[in-house]
């Protein structure tokens, strides 16, 4: 436990001119404000607060993030106020306390929808001062350090769960490697006991078994001495969960790993990084596809080293890391190290603030953080932001080029489209290909590092539905999305201004946008603001023309049976939906009466197919579900007769020239030998894909066998039917709706 004199005496070894009485007054305001408070431990409250203080002095941190440390509590726990702290310690300090309080308050226990808000929460506080994040990433290593005094096995999991998912891969993305580690280490060993204490024991064992480190460090130094280069040589182990992810990744035993330790050598110059790696791939063999250049293209959170793999002194594979003073100063602290104390540069944080936020490079971390933020703007559904965020929280980079030499920073796995998005939002929406290294390239195309990527684009582009599996990044995907949901809103109010005027024609009453106006807080819908949004919500079947005639004529209301019947009407009028009352074409889709980008499901319960007759029924909130007219699921519609929409197929759809649809069959087969190869090969020939078979029943003579399948459209199935009940094996084939 580190005691009061102990952290200021740990704050002036690296600040000789810090705010001792800032420091101080912090901790007797925190000691008299938490009184005879205790931890879970029993130890007094004050233990963990002076804890926190130590971690931030490890750190380096300036002072007001020292006195954060040792107040982070009080507006939460204690009688204590925004203003009290205020007018005690100064505007900053207080700021930097409420802020670390509303991160304390967000959990992510709660349901999905939300734990994604929280998780928006907790990037906009820490975007606004990172010291927010880096003192309630300090709070959360002292009370994981501490979790064993908790007798809820339950809760113990579940914060180490959140620290796992959460709180690591935050540290990491700024940087803090080391509290990273440990914060995994920690909640590992909580998550998964056996296995955390497997690896620590074999690791002891290993230790005790070959004092290979010391020999290879030694080794190391005496090779740089004799090349003129004057450097520092570490060994370090690799920390447990670590170890334990590329046991499971790999699938390797502990007995298999090679690169159990990495060694740093650090120097003087960016030149002088080269000159090692030129001497290390000199006197040993290099590992082929194992150099990584961390400085030409560094991390997300500004991390820089020159990586490679070669085959050690002793014939032990061995990971190398070369880096420069500042750079292992960055990747030990992370953005931590932007608040460090430079002697004779004093802690102006403010200036130091706005100098790392105002940077635009690619190493910067308060880009990364910049990037998710502003992606979080116009963001509807907060689970699907939650799920990409995180996803980019884990992941690691590559780095392309445009034309012009810029480089541009994208998640693994990222295409040509995630690419054009990177750049900017409009050049993603108008293209149409790409060009890698000079070659023309499908957009699923994954890029490597170092490609070279050329973007055509056209001003008649737009996205389409289909795009979203083209991409893996949060911005591409936020941004596709975004598009999405603006366009379909707009063929919502179309279609909902076109279902009100027809309604009213048919009823015999008259409406005007200023009479709509009156109805706004008195309908039985929410989100409903203006005139468009009404009409919205008439397209997305939230709304029904009938709601609205009550409230402007309510001498119109009639019993509900009478409805029901003028309802059961109005849909066989629109069945009957005459040809020129349909227009708009998707052709991604290859149906006529949808408006382009807009979402359309085709319904499971009876795989509609180009050829077949078909209504659309809108989704609330969710597009247009697609069913074949002759689908007994559309019996539960009979009485909404605004959500039916006339579509039928496009020519192009017709012609099976789209996309492959599911279809289902059941085949009856005699049990003849080879029965089964004789019916799939059959599909095969016949040009349609196998998705998923399965054996329904089996008696003496026959199987009955269901199976999914890709078809081009009614006319390709009739003749797939055909061929398929023309063999010696096959007893009957038919449609089947669903798997049921």
């Amino acid at each position: 436990m580190i005691r009061q004199y102990e952290l200021i005496e740990k704050v002036r070894a690296y600040n000789p001119k810090a705010d001792v009485g800032l420091i101080n007054r912090a901790y007797v305001y925190s000691m008299k404000a938490h009184g005879n408070q205790k931890r879970a431990s029993g130890q007094p409250y004050l233990v963990h607060p002076l804890a926190v203080a130590g971690i931030l002095a490890d750190l380096q941190l300036d002072d007001a993030s020292i006195a954060v440390g040792l107040l982070h509590d009080t507006l939460e726990d204690t009688l204590s106020t925004y203003d009290e702290i205020k007018g005690l310690f100064g505007a900053e300090v207080a700021e930097l306390t409420e802020g670390v309080t509303k991160l304390s308050k967000i959990s992510f226990e709660d349901k999905a929808v939300e734990q994604a808000e929280n998780f928006r929460k907790l990037l906009l506080a820490m975007s606004k001062d990172i010291r927010v994040l880096l003192i309630k990433l300090a709070d959360r290593l002292h009370n994981m350090r501490t979790l064993g005094a908790f007798s809820n096995e339950s809760k113990k999991r579940r914060i180490a769960r959140e620290t796992l998912d959460i709180y690591a891969p935050l540290a990491d993305r700024i940087g803090l490697h080391v509290i990273k580690a440990e914060l995994e280490d920690l909640s590992f060993n909580i998550l998964e006991p056996d296995e955390y204490e497997m690896i620590t024991r074999r690791m002891v064992e290993w230790r005790e078994q070959d004092d290979l480190v010391n020999r290879v460090t030694a080794v190391l130094r005496d090779e740089l001495k004799l090349a003129k280069l004057k450097a520092e040589v570490s060994g370090r182990e690799k920390a447990v969960y670590s170890i334990y992810q590329k046991m499971v990744r790999k699938s390797l035993a502990f007995d298999q790993l090679t690169d159990i330790v990495a060694y740093r050598i650090v120097v003087d110059t960016k030149r002088e990084c080269y000159e090692v790696l030129g001497m290390m791939h000199d006197r040993f063999k290099a590992i082929p596809g194992r150099f990584k250049d961390y400085i030409s293209a560094p991390k997300p959170n500004g991390y820089q080293s020159l990586h490679t793999s070669v085959v050690g002194p002793f014939g032990n594979r061995m990971e190398v890391q070369i880096r420069t003073r500042d750079m292992h100063e960055i990747a030990e602290n992370g953005v931590a190290a932007h608040w460090l104390y430079k002697p004779g540069k004093g802690t102006d944080v403010k200036a130091m603030e706005a100098q790392q936020a105002a940077k635009d490079s690619r190493s910067s971390p308060y880009r990364w953080l910049k990037s998710l933020v502003e992606q979080l703007q116009g963001v509807d559904d907060p689970s699907e932001f939650y799920e990409n965020a995180k996803l980019e929280l884990f992941s690691d980079n590559v780095f392309a080029f445009t034309p012009a030499g810029d480089v541009i920073q994208l998640p693994r796995g990222a295409t040509p489209l995630d690419f054009a998005y990177a750049v900017h939002s409009n050049l993603g929406h108008k293209t149409v290909s790409a060009k890698v290294n000079g070659s023309v390239v499908p957009l699923r195309r994954v890029l490597e590092n170092g490609d070279m990527v050329e973007i055509v684009t056209s001003p008649h582009q737009q996205p389409n539905p289909g795009w979203r599996e083209l991409v893996v990044s949060n911005r591409a995907r936020a941004a596709i999305n975004r598009f999405l949901r603006q366009q379909e809103t707009v063929e919502q109010v179309r279609i909902g201004r076109e279902i009100l005027e027809k309604a009213s024609r048919r009823d015999g009453w008259s409406w005007t946008e200023k009479e709509l106006n009156k109805t706004l807080g008195k309908l039985p819908v929410q989100q409903v603001e203006k005139v468009d949004d009404i009409f919205a919500a008439l397209g997305q079947g939230r709304l029904f023309p009938r709601q609205i005639m009550e409230l402007l004529y309510p001498e119109l209301a009639i019993p509900a049976a009478q409805k029901a019947a003028e309802k059961a009407t109005e849909r066989l009028m629109k069945r009957k939906a005459s040809a020129d009352e349909i227009k708009v074409v998707d052709d991604a889709v290859g149906l006529e009466g949808i408006t382009p980008g807009m979402a359309v499901h085709f319904a499971k319960c009876c795989s509609p197919l180009p050829g077949e007759d078909i209504v659309g029924i809108i989704a609330t909130g969710k597009g247009i579900n697609i069913h074949m007219r002759t689908c007994r699921n559309l019996e539960q519609f009979a009485d909404q007769p605004d959500r039916w929409l006339p579509v039928r197929w496009s020519k192009d759809a017709e012609h099976g020239d789209l996309r492959q649809f599911v279809c289902r069959l059941r085949f009856h087969v005699k049990n003849d030998p080879g029965a089964l190869a004789t019916v799939t090969s059959t599909v095969a020939n016949a040009d349609a894909n196998i998705i998923e078979i399965a054996t329904e029943h089996r008696t003496a003579d026959s199987t009955a066998i269901r199976c999914e399948i890709e078809i081009k459209g009614k006319e390709h199935l009739n003749k797939l039917i055909q061929n398929l009940s023309g063999l010696k094996v096959m007893m009957r084939v038919e449609k089947i709706y669903g798997w049921s």
